[in-house]
């Protein structure tokens, strides 16, 4: 990943010394709205297939990384299906479809939508505890993600960008110096997971790790203790 790394370390070195000194600092409820967005509005999501009908096997043969897309919609039984296998909830006790260590779950999904049918165009935040998609901006954002990301015409051309952001408050507060790995194994095993599902779903997805991390922390409207990690866009095969 092409991030600032001498500016990223400094940061996480600081939120580590601050989180030891107060330990209740940035510990936000994981899976809790962290925008309030300009309205808020939730948008239900269709439930998700828990069955499927291709092999795993399969999916992890044919996953590549896909960067051309028919301009064609996806649609909102899409797009759900998509998040539930990122974060999505599998049990009762709250645990999810990716590991997160000491379940502190410090991942937080967006989706710039573009092209959905049933869904209005702007960023939504994934919300797994309701299965539902909370309004952040309004307007098509994905042109802004790209200059963000280098020019990378995947983010653009996209008709839906999936966007990993993470408070690492979460983990830090009980894992300390460590938590910063743990965060990064645990996008890296839900990004995988949002892949598979794009093959399962005879979709195309591609993980882009080079961007400006304010860029997209301003267009998402992040709080000061959440980063960006990753960028997934998905869309139809061309």
């Amino acid at each position: 990943m092409c991030w600032n790394k001498s500016l990223f370390a400094k940061a996480f070195g600081w939120l580590v010394l601050l989180l030891v000194l107060n330990p209740g600092l940035g510990v936000g409820l994981a899976g809790q709205p962290t925008n309030t967005g300009l309205d808020g509005h939730l948008v239900a999501l269709p439930a998700p297939d828990t069955r499927g009908t291709l092999p795993l096997e399969t999916t992890l043969s044919k996953r590549r990384s896909i960067r051309r897309y028919q301009d064609s919609a996806l649609t909102l039984p899409e797009i759900s299906q998509l998040l539930w296998a990122a974060q999505g909830i599998t049990s009762k006790r709250g645990f999810r479809t990716a590991p997160s260590a000491g379940a502190l779950y410090p991942l937080e999904l967006y989706v710039a939508a573009g092209q959905v049918e049933g869904l209005g165009v702007g960023i939504f935040q994934y919300l797994p505890q309701k299965h539902a998609l909370q309004s952040i901006e309004t307007g098509d954002q994905r042109a802004a993600l790209a200059r963000a990301a280098l020019g990378q015409q995947p983010v653009k051309l996209a008709p839906a960008v999936f966007i990993f952001a993470a408070v690492p408050g979460r983990t830090a507060a009980k894992y300390g110096r460590r938590s910063l790995r743990y965060v990064l194994q645990e996008v890296g095993h839900a990004a995988q997971n949002l892949c598979l599902q794009a093959v399962a779903l005879e979709l195309g997805s591609v993980a882009i790790g080079a961007f400006s991390d304010e860029d997209v922390a301003r267009i998402l409207k992040l709080k000061d203790d959440e980063i960006p990690l990753y960028l997934v866009p998905v869309g139809r095969v061309k």
